[in-house]
C-alpha cells in the first residue's frame, strides 16, 4: 500500500484521537472509552476504513516504541520520596498482587474455556497488569487522594514491567519447557536487565540535563527522547521483553530527581503520550474480531466479572493485608483494575507467535478474551470510577499551604492523616526537602507568583492556608486568591504573626488567627480545665474534625441511640446555615457537618463510622 495511505491514515488517527480526549474531558469519561469504540468503528468489522494489515510490521514497532514512552511517562509522575510511607503497599501490589492475579486467572480460565493451563497462565500473566495508560487518566479526572493516588500509578507502572517479564518466562516455558534454575536465570535477567538500563539512563540523563550548561529547553527534551529510545533498544537487545520494565525505573528515577527544565519534559512526554495512545489503542482496536469475541460468547462476560468483583479484590486486599490503608481506600483500588495498552500490544505480539507455532485457536483464543477484558474493564470502570470514589470517600479536599515551616508542616502532616490532598509552597529548599521526607508534595517557589500557585494546584484547591512568618505574604497571598482566584472568606486561612495586625486581616475577609493569642488562650484555659483542654494539647494526641454525614445506620438517629470511640465526643453539628451544639437528644440528619473532638485515633474511627 502506498506511504499516501498510511499517512492519510495517521492524520486520521491522531485527529480522531484528540477529539476523543477532548470528549473524555468534557464529558468527565475517561478518553480511552472512545478511542476503543473509534478503533472498532474505523477497523475492518464495520466501516474498514482503516485496515491495520496494510501496516505490516510497522504497526508492531509503532507498538513497541509507543509502551516504551508511555510507560516512561507514567513513571515521571512518580516521586519516590513522597511515597515512602506506602512503598511497602506498592511492592505487595507488583510482587505477590501480580502473582495472585495471574494464577487465579489463569485456574478460571483453564476451567472456563478448557484451554491447556500454559496458554491461560500466559493470559494470566498478560492480564496481571493494570498500565498508566488507563490508570493515568483516571487519577487526573476524579483527583483521589494522594496515597491512593501515589499507589495506583505506582503499581500501574510496575506491574506492567513485571507481567511482561512473567509472560514471557510463561511462553518460554510453552516454546522450550523452560523450568527450574533457567526459570530463575531467565526472570532474574531480565529484572537485572530492566533495573540495568533504567538506572544508566537515568543517571546519564541527569548528568546532562546538570552538567551541559548549553541544554536548552528544546535540546532537553529531544535529549530524553533519545535516551528513552536508546534504553529501551539496549534493554531489549540484551533481555527479550526487559524494555518495558526499563521505561519504568527510568521514569521513576527522573521524576524522583530534582532536575533542569523537568516541567518541560513532563508536558512534552505528556503531549506526546496523548497522540501515541490515541494512535495505539484505535489502532489494536482495529485488530479485534467479532468471530473471536463470539466464539467466546458469554463465558468471556462471565470471566471479567469474576477478575473484577472476585479476583481483583482478592489480590488487593492479600497484598495489603497489613497495611494502615482504609477499608473505602482499598476497596477503590480494587475497583480500580482496567486492563490497558501493555496486555493489548503483548497479547497481539504473544498470540501472532502462537499463531507461528500453529496454535491457531489457542492464539485467537487469547486474543478475544484479551480484548473482551479490556473493553469491559475500561467501560465500566471508566463510566463508574466517580460514583465509586465518592462511595469509598478517596476524595479528599485540596488543600494550599504556603509555608513549609514547622507549622505548616505540621499541619500537612495532620491534614494528610485526615486523608486530605495537600502541596506546600516555600521559597525555602530545606523546608521543601523536609515536607517531601513526610510525604507531603511540596513546591518549591515564590508563592507570590500566580504561576508557582498555579502549579501548586490554587486552581482546584478548596482551601488555602498561609501559615509563613511574615504578615505580608500572608496576607498578598489570601488576596491573589480572593482577586483572581475566587476564594471566599471561609476558603482562607492566615496566620497572623503580630497581633496587631489580626483586624486588619479580618477586615479584608480572611479568617486568621494569632499564635500568641491562640496560645495564651489554650494556656488559660489548661489551668483549671486539664482535662478537657489536653484532649487537643499540641502534643499531637488530640484531634478536631469536621465529617459530613453520610452513614446510613446513623442518619435519623440521636447521638445517645449509637455508640461512638472512647475519647470522642461529637460536640456541634452544623445543619445549613446553622449551626447547634450537640447533646444526647441530637438527631443526626442526612448533609449534617459533625464536630468530632478527642484523641487522633478515636477521632478517625468516629469520623469513617459517621462517613
Amino acid at each position: 500500500m502506498s506511504s499516501t495511505y498510511l499517512l492519510t491514515s495517521l492524520a486520521g488517527v491522531i485527529i480522531i484521537g484528540i477529539l476523543a480526549n477532548i470528549l473524555g474531558q468534557v464529558l468527565k469519561i475517561p478518553s480511552i472509552v472512545f478511542l476503543l469504540f473509534a478503533g472498532i468503528i474505523l477497523g475492518p468489522e464495520i466501516t474498514g476504513l482503516l485496515d491495520p494489515g496494510e501496516f505490516g510490521n510497522g504497526i508492531e514497532l509503532m507498538v513497541g516504541l509507543s509502551v516504551a514512552i508511555i510507560v516512561f511517562d507514567g513513571g515521571l509522575d512518580i516521586d519516590i520520596r513522597q511515597l515512602r510511607k506506602i512503598q511497602h503497599n506498592i511492592i505487595n501490589l507488583v510482587t505477590g498482587g501480580v502473582v495472585i492475579t495471574a494464577l487465579l486467572c489463569a485456574i478460571v480460565t483453564y476451567f472456563l474455556f478448557q484451554l491447556p493451563f500454559n496458554i491461560a497462565l500466559l493470559f494470566g500473566a498478560l492480564i496481571s497488569a493494570t498500565g498508566p495508560s488507563v490508570i493515568t487518566p483516571i487519577i487526573r479526572q476524579i483527583r483521589a487522594n494522594n496515597k491512593v493516588s501515589g499507589i495506583l500509578q505506582a503499581e500501574a507502572v510496575l506491574n506492567d514491567g513485571v507481567s511482561v517479564i512473567f509472560a514471557a518466562l510463561v511462553f518460554e516455558w510453552i516454546s522450550t519447557s523452560l523450568t527450574g534454575s533457567k526459570a530463575i536465570e531467565f526472570i532474574l535477567l531480565r529484572l537485572l536487565d530492566g533495573a540495568f538500563f533504567g538506572i544508566l539512563s537515568g543517571v546519564v540523563l541527569l548528568l546532562v540535563l546538570r552538567k551541559l550548561p548549553s541544554i536548552t529547553p528544546q535540546y532537553a527534551r529531544l535529549f530524553t527522547v533519545a535516551v528513552i529510545l536508546a534504553a529501551f533498544v539496549s534493554a531489549e537487545n540484551i533481555g527479550n521483553q526487559s524494555g518495558i520494565m526499563a521505561m519504568a525505573i527510568f521514569g521513576i528515577f527522573i521524576g524522583s530527581s530534582d532536575v533542569p527544565h523537568k516541567k518541560v519534559i513532563k508536558d512534552f512526554k505528556e503531549d506526546i503520550s496523548i497522540i501515541l495512545l490515541s494512535i495505539i489503542f484505535i489502532l489494536l482496536s482495529t485488530l479485534i474480531d467479532f468471530n473471536y469475541i463470539q466464539a467466546i460468547g458469554f463465558k468471556g462476560l462471565v470471566f471479567v466479572g469474576i477478575l473484577m468483583f472476585i479476583i481483583r479484590p482478592a489480590s488487593v486486599f492479600l497484598s495489603t493485608f497489613s497495611s494502615d490503608l482504609k477499608t473505602g481506600e482499598k476497596l477503590f483500588i480494587a475497583a480500580m483494575g482496567p486492563r490497558g495498552v501493555v496486555p493489548a500490544s503483548m497479547a497481539v505480539y504473544f498470540s501472532l507467535r502462537l499463531r507461528d507455532s500453529g496454535m491457531i485457536v489457542e492464539s485467537e483464543n487469547l486474543l478475544g478474551l484479551m480484548f473482551i477484558t479490556i473493553i469491559t474493564t475500561v467501560i465500566l470502570i471508566g463510566l463508574s470510577v466517580r460514583y465509586i470514589a465518592n462511595k469509598t470517600g478517596v476524595i479528599p479536599m485540596e488543600i494550599l499551604i504556603i509555608g513549609g515551616g514547622g507549622v505548616g508542616r505540621i499541619l500537612g502532616e495532620r491534614f494528610m492523616q485526615r486523608g486530605e490532598n495537600v502541596v506546600i509552597i516555600d521559597n525555602n529548599e530545606e523546608n521543601c526537602r523536609k515536607a517531601t521526607k513526610l510525604g507531603i508534595k511540596a513546591i518549591h517557589g515564590n508563592a507570590e507568583e500566580i504561576s508557582i500557585l498555579k502549579k501548586g494546584g490554587i486552581e482546584h484547591a478548596k482551601y488555602l492556608v498561609a501559615t509563613t512568618d511574615q504578615d505580608n505574604t500572608n496576607l498578598l497571598v489570601c488576596q491573589i486568591a480572593k482577586t483572581k482566584f475566587g476564594f471566599t472568606q471561609e476558603k482562607l486561612v492566615a496566620r497572623v504573626n503580630k497581633p496587631e495586625n489580626l483586624q486588619t486581616f479580618r477586615d479584608l475577609g480572611i479568617s486568621s488567627i494569632s499564635p500568641n493569642i491562640a496560645t495564651a488562650v489554650m494556656l488559660d484555659g489548661m489551668v483549671g480545665h486539664p482535662v478537657l483542654f489536653g484532649m487537643c494539647e499540641v502534643s499531637g494526641e488530640g484531634d478536631i474534625v469536621e465529617v459530613k454525614a453520610h452513614n446510613k445506620k446513623i442518619i435519623g438517629k440521636a447521638i445517645k441511640d449509637f455508640s461512638l470511640p472512647e475519647d470522642s465526643l461529637i460536640v456541634m453539628i452544623r445543619r445549613k446555615d446553622k449551626s447547634l451544639i450537640a447533646h444526647p437528644e441530637t438527631i443526626i440528619m442526612e448533609e449534617d457537618y459533625v464536630t468530632i473532638i478527642g484523641k487522633h485515633r478515636a477521632v478517625q474511627e468516629a469520623a469513617n463510622k459517621i462517613r
